[in-house]
């Protein structure tokens, strides 16, 4: 059985009726974004509780494998594409399944959670989504890519083909190239996924009008 990794919580009404699992970056860890929640402009009702766990201190090898929070090891960082430990994200995902699985037990049923993630996180949010057993939410994926989607296409499930989802990508960012982020919008809109895809000027990082149109694409599936 995976541990439950810790995690912050923030729930914006008492007895939340959904939740949104948010994972941080690489290096980062779960307080990167719970400041977040007042911004979005949700609704009073339904509650919702945003959980952002902190990754586990894993070496990173394009990082000369210096240790900090990772979801998963980078061997390289080339401009259009990257090498992963694919296990890694295996691994991870099993993590995001057992945070999944708490949800479950606190009265949360798969359909009323969401999986997001920045960067590194994004990348565990597109692929634990996309593989996952039951139906969910949806996913938002933010500055990111498909780190495996070789793995996404054996092992994508069927109850989540129709997987609603909100990708977003700066257009200057220097650290997950702008192209990286095209790529698996188009593998998603290849696959049928309903993808709504949306840039702004800036670099790897998020902006209000951003936080802003993640609000209100989360507001209209509050249902």
């Amino acid at each position: 059985m995976t541990d439950l990794l810790p995690s912050i919580t923030v729930e914006t009404a008492a007895n939340p009726l959904f939740s949104v699992i948010w994972l941080h970056g690489l290096g980062a860890d779960g307080g990167d974004f719970p400041p977040v929640v007042p911004e979005l402009g949700l609704p009073g009702h339904p509650g919702v509780r945003f959980v952002f766990p902190h990754a586990p201190y894993l070496p990173v090898t394009c990082n000369g494998g210096y240790v900090m929070r990772a979801w998963y090891d980078i061997i390289s960082l080339e401009p259009e594409s990257r090498q992963i430990d694919e296990a890694g994200i295996v691994s991870s995902r099993a993590a995001v399944r057992a945070l999944i699985e708490h949800e479950n037990a606190r009265g949360i049923p798969c359909a009323r959670i969401f999986l997001a993630g920045f960067s590194q996180g994004g990348a565990v949010a597109y692929t634990s989504a996309l593989t996952h057993p039951e139906r969910l939410a949806g996913v938002i994926a933010l500055s990111t890519y498909m780190p495996a989607a070789a793995l996404v296409a054996r092992e994508a499930t069927a109850a989540n083909k129709a997987l609603p989802v909100f990708a977003a990508h700066g257009t200057g960012d220097g650290v997950v190239s702008p192209s990286l982020g095209l790529q698996a919008r188009d593998f998603l809109m290849q696959h049928g996924y309903p993808v709504e895809w949306h840039d702004y000027p800036m670099e790897h990082a998020v902006c209000l009008e951003e936080i802003r149109a993640i609000g209100l694409w989360l507001a209209a599936r509050l249902k």
